[in-house]
């Protein structure tokens, strides 16, 4: 017997509300970066991953648009997003003082412009789940430049090419829902995030064998990019 209408919308909105408990992960991370515990803010960015990778799916199964509309959940998705994703990495960075001296708030407010203007825009994804533009995704930059002991100089480079490319149309791929490759992508993720999280749980004496897992799995997906966006034909060109 299915759900009656009463209990479907009941679960829209419990889905709904799991989406917005990463806020609060994003402040208990937050807490733990100002007070200097850094292990356990990186831990509880690793918590906000968790809860952003499987609302999705869960809103989808449940269909929240139809039996919740009254909240936006794309729009609740970016706002949580913003500051799990943006907001905390960069007060890591600034926090840990990763970047040259002098040049703080120049890059961390550049990260926070361009980020806001990619959260803002209405082309983000493609209709074969490809994003336009580098999808923000601080909260995996900026612990692997710690994790892996970037110089000051590498991250302030690496920090304006990435905020460039936000506002570009290189596609990048959404790591579960994009089909090219699919097996493959799922693959390099899952290791990828299994060593993030053990490095991040033991954080700073993590085991150096899993370090280059996070130079390889971005490699993996800027090489995606690359090929996505220069070396396939567009949408419109194949309906030509």
């Amino acid at each position: 017997m299915g759900l009656s209408q009463r209990r479907l919308t009941l679960v829209g909105f419990s889905v709904h509300a799991f989406t917005a408990l990463g806020a609060i992960a994003g402040l208990l991370s937050l807490a733990a970066i100002l007070d200097g515990r850094i292990q356990e803010g990186l831990i509880w960015l690793i918590v906000c991953q968790v809860l952003d990778g499987f609302d999705g799916p869960i809103a989808r199964k449940w269909d929240v648009k139809t039996h919740a509309p009254q909240i936006n959940g794309h729009t609740l998705d970016l706002v949580v997003d913003y500051v799990t994703c943006v907001v905390v990495p960069v007060v890591l960075m600034i926090q840990l003082k990763m970047l040259l001296e002098g040049w703080e708030i120049t890059i961390a407010g550049l990260i926070l412009f361009t980020s806001a203007l990619w959260f803002a825009r209405s082309d983000q994804e493609t209709d074969d789940h490809f994003f336009n533009g580098f999808p923000a995704s601080w909260n995996l930059v900026i612990p692997s430049f710690l994790i892996l002991d970037v110089s000051h100089r590498g991250i302030l480079i690496i920090s304006v090419i990435i905020c460039i490319v936000q506002l570009t149309t290189i596609k990048f791929p959404h790591l579960v829902k994009v089909r090219t490759l699919r097996p493959l992508t799922l693959s390099i993720t899952t290791i990828y995030f299994t060593a993030m999280t053990v490095l991040s749980l033991e954080f700073p004496n993590g085991p150096d064998e899993l370090k280059p897992i996070l130079i390889i799995g971005p490699a993996y997906v800027v090489g995606l990019a690359i090929w996505k966006t220069f070396f396939t034909k567009s949408e419109e060109e194949e309906l030509v």
